[in-house]
């Protein structure tokens, strides 16, 4: 088995990613209890061998048979995953893997990577330690972030820094929201963008653009 570990970082990111992991859902037939759907006979709708295995790069099945995502979502102020925990999908995950801190970034870089981010990335790593563990081949990291605010950006570079450290030979996947004239909530949008995109060229095997205005709605 080769499994798969998302992170999902600041608010776009958090929000990107909890809209991945209910198509996730859908397409694999779990629902969000984390029960595989089933039919009116009591057994799982589509399941297969190929189903199964499909599931498992991205779920851990835990016991009776709930399948929970391997997913770290990460925001330095509590709002958007505390949107997640309450949502419609919060018996999905495990509570453990959403993480988020007491003090807004104020959407600069620098305290994103230097200070508040700083603290925040080592229990971040130690989640991911834990995912990883419990992975038979782990394949890679998918991240889904922005680059425009301070979370995204400062911290989401530090853990991609970690990361390449960590596991140098896993492949990372990056799915990053950049900036849109339209929807710019900061005027050092393009200072954040211009440091991130640094570390996502060194440390990425590839990055998926996704501008800003096209996914707002």
């Amino acid at each position: 088995m080769r499994e798969v570990i998302s992170l999902c970082i600041g608010q776009a990111g958090c929000q990107v990613g909890n809209a991945c992991w209910e198509l996730f859902c859908l397409e694999q037939g779990i629902q969000p209890d984390g029960q595989r759907a089933t039919d009116v006979e009591g057994r799982g709708k589509n399941r297969s061998d190929s189903n199964d295995a499909d599931s498992r790069r991205f779920f851990g099945e835990h016991g009776a048979g709930k399948f929970v995502p391997r997913a770290v979502f990460v925001d330095l102020e509590p709002t958007v995953v505390d949107e997640v925990r309450t949502g419609t999908y919060r018996q999905l995950f495990h509570p453990e893997l959403l993480l988020s801190g007491n003090e807004d970034e104020a959407s600069t870089f620098a305290r994103g990577y230097h200070a508040y981010g700083s603290e925040f990335v080592d229990l971040c790593l130690d989640k991911i330690r834990r995912l990883a563990d419990s992975c038979t081949s782990l394949q890679g990291f998918m991240v889904f972030s922005a680059v425009g605010g301070g979370t995204g950006s400062g911290l989401g570079s530090l853990l991609l820094e970690r990361l390449s450290a960590d596991y140098g030979r896993k492949s990372r996947l990056a799915f990053t929201v950049y900036p849109s004239p339209q929807n710019s909530t900061a005027v050092v949008e393009p200072y954040n963008s211009v440091l991130a995109t640094h570390s996502l060229l060194e440390h990425t095997d590839v990055a998926v653009v996704l501008d800003n205005d096209a996914v707002y709605d």
